[in-house]
């Protein structure tokens, strides 16, 4: 099918297909990114057409032009689904299912400018500056902006390496070489529902469609990304120190903060990992200051590595022996799978606090993660 057949959402579905694809070892890797630079284009081109329709739209809302026939003598079907989820009205609408959970004026609007694909009782379609908010969320978090993300549906099982014996040099006459003896291990993502809920008040729900939206996305979606990341980090904080048939293993090294335990800890990871970061507490950079002050030398204490801070881990003063303070590594070795999308789901409950003027609105997203590449991580623990 050509580009320009295809809907918006099966363009995105193709272009998250392809960031799977890449990742198989007989993979065309040209034709890939041929192929993915061509959806971005189009997708671009639509975004273009659309803005221009906006303008136009607005300059005949504002008595420009002459109007030579209703919206009722349009066509019916005339709008692409970007169209539709970028129309004002539909935006609108799709405010109101989420204030009331009456669908009604939504699916008349779609029934009436949708392609027939649309059309039905399936879910809504989200509005695209409610997508684009979502993304923008995942893009600006530090950790979830470096994990690798996947849309496989289900449960999805990723192999690894356990061990393998290496190669040798086979002199010539001499018997052959034993076979190589691999053993793959299979860990196992299952998806499981990230969930916030926020009570608003009754002025928020008067706002208009837009910045209601925005104002309700906005704030689920930061909490449901800071979950996230720290539920990834707890992956990596639980991980055996070996791999395991089931499990792959973050090695551990244990110190104190000094100019020497971050190029300790990054010395055992696997030349694989190649977008080393620092993962720490912002509290835990005070003792890693007061180390290099001590040592009274100008070494850089990290290694020259970048650092990504979060609150998931203890700072190093409030840690208690044996426990993660600090984490050394690639976060593509940390696998999200989103098999329904990576969009949020909310729900709307206006009776349950309706005595103090309030409504709950719940947000969910539906989620698998864990440490799927081994040598990516290494922890360091308190002595």
């Amino acid at each position: 099918m050509e580009l320009r057949e295809m809907s918006i959402e099966a363009l995105e579905e193709r272009r998250a297909a392809i960031a799977v694809e890449v990742e198989a070892e007989d993979a065309d890797l040209d034709a890939l990114e041929a192929e993915a630079r061509s959806i971005k284009e189009e997708i671009e081109r639509r975004k273009a057409e659309e803005t221009q329709r906006n303008e136009i739209r607005a300059a005949v809302a504002a008595g420009a032009g002459t109007v030579v026939q209703t919206i009722e003598s349009e066509d019916k079907n005339t709008m692409t689904l970007t169209e539709l989820r970028s129309f004002p009205a539909y935006v609108e609408a799709y405010a109101n299912y989420i204030k009331t959970g009456d669908a009604t004026e939504a699916r008349a609007l779609i029934t009436e400018n949708a392609p027939e694909s649309v059309t039905g009782s399936g879910p809504l379609p989200v509005p695209t500056i409610i997508e684009s908010g979502i993304r923008t969320a995942w893009e600006n978090d530090p950790i979830m902006s470096r994990v690798r993300r996947t849309f496989v549906r289900g449960n999805l099982k990723v192999a690894f390496e356990l061990s393998a014996t290496g190669a040798v040099v086979h002199q010539e006459g001499t018997e052959h070489p034993a076979e190589e003896v691999l053993t793959i291990g299979v860990v196992e993502l299952v998806p499981e529902n990230i969930k916030k809920w926020i009570t608003i008040t009754d002025e928020a729900m008067d706002m208009g469609g837009e910045d209601f939206l925005r104002y309700i996305y906005d704030e689920i979606t930061y909490q449901i990304v800071k979950k996230a990341a720290a539920d990834g980090i707890a992956d990596i904080v639980a991980a055996p120190a070996a791999s395991t048939a089931a499990a792959v293993g973050v090695p551990v090294v244990t110190a104190a903060p000094s100019v020497t335990a971050i190029p300790t800890a990054a010395a055992n990871l696997s030349d694989e990992a190649t977008n080393v970061v620092v993962i720490m507490n912002r509290l835990t950079e005070v003792d890693f200051t007061a180390a290099f002050a001590a040592g009274s030398f100008a070494v850089d204490p990290y290694a020259g590595l970048p650092r990504v801070y979060t609150s998931a881990l203890k700072a190093y003063s409030a840690a208690s022996s044996g426990e993660t303070y600090a984490i050394v590594g690639d976060l593509n070795g940390l696998q999200f799978n989103y098999p329904n999308g990576d969009g949020v789901v909310l729900k709307f409950d206006d009776l349950s606090l309706a005595e103090d003027d309030l409504v709950k609105i719940v947000g969910r997203q539906y989620a698998a993660h864990g440490v799927t590449a081994p040598g990516r991580f290494v922890k360091i623990t308190k002595a």
